[in-house]
C-alpha cells in the first residue's frame, strides 16, 4: 500500500523508476503468487496473466489480472489503493459472440438459465454491467420478457473484495475461491453459450 501511496496522481517517470523496484516485489510479485495458489485448486484457474506497467500511471496505480475460461471470457483481479476487486466478464467480443449471447438469451431454456443467474450474482452482491444498447437489438420483439439482456453486448458482475487485514494473509486466496465460486454459473452458462466466435 505504501507504495501504491507514492505513485498516486501523475508520478513523473523519476517517481515510477525509483518505485519500480518496490512495486514489482511489493504489488505485482504477491498478485502472481495469489494467482499461483488459486490455480493449484483448480485447472480451470490455470490459465492467467498477470500485467505489467506500461506508461499510463493508471497501470503503476492498479495491478491487474486475469484467468481465462474462455474466448473473451474471464475472472478480473484488481488490487489498488481501494483494496482487491473480482469481477466475471465477458468483454471485448470477437466477431459473432453478440449474436450467439442473444441467440441464447432469447431461447426460453438457456434464457430463463441465464436470467435466474444473474438475479442471483446480483443478490450476492455483485454489480451487472457491460456494454448495453440503448433499445433492443433488431430481430428481437422490444416487449421479450428477456430484453434487459438483449441489449447487452457483453456482461459483467464485479465487487470490490475489501481491504482489510486478511489481504495481507493466506486467508485471501479463500477470499478469491469463494467469489470465483460466487461467479462460476455465470461464467460457465458464457463458456458453454458464447465460447467462440460463429
Amino acid at each position: 500500500m505504501d507504495v501504491l501511496w507514492q505513485l498516486q496522481g501523475e508520478p513523473t517517470h523519476a517517481t515510477r523508476e525509483r518505485y519500480r523496484a518496490d512495486r514489482e516485489r511489493l504489488v505485482r510479485q504477491p498478485m502472481i503468487a495469489l494467482l499461483n495458489e488459486v490455480a493449484d485448486t483448480d485447472p480451470r484457474y490455470e490459465d492467467f496473466s498477470v500485467w505489467h506497467y506500461r506508461t499510463d500511471s493508471w497501470w503503476w496505480q492498479h495491478q491487474g489480472a486475469v484467468i481465462r475460461l474462455g474466448r473473451k471470457i474471464e475472472i478480473g483481479l484488481r488490487f489498488s489503493l481501494d483494496g482487491l476487486r473480482i469481477q466475471g466478464a465477458w468483454w471485448y467480443p470477437d466477431p459473432g459472440q453478440v449474436d450467439m449471447f442473444r441467440k441464447a438469451v432469447a431461447s426460453e431454456g438457456s434464457g430463463r438459465e441465464l436470467s435466474a443467474i444473474v438475479e442471483d450474482v446480483r443478490k450476492k452482491g455483485y454489480d451487472i454491467s457491460g456494454d448495453v444498447m440503448k433499445r433492443p437489438p433488431r430481430g428481437y420483439p422490444t416487449d421479450h420478457s428477456r430484453t434487459n439482456l438483449l441489449r447487452h453486448r457483453s456482461l459483467i458482475a464485479a465487487r470490490p473484495l475489501g481491504c482489510e487485514e486478511w489481504l495481507h494473509t493466506p486467508e485471501a486466496v479463500d477470499r478469491v475461491l469463494s467469489a470465483a465460486a460466487d461467479l462460476d454459473a455465470l461464467l460457465m452458462w458464457l463458456v458453454r453459450h458464447v465460447k467462440r466466435a460463429a
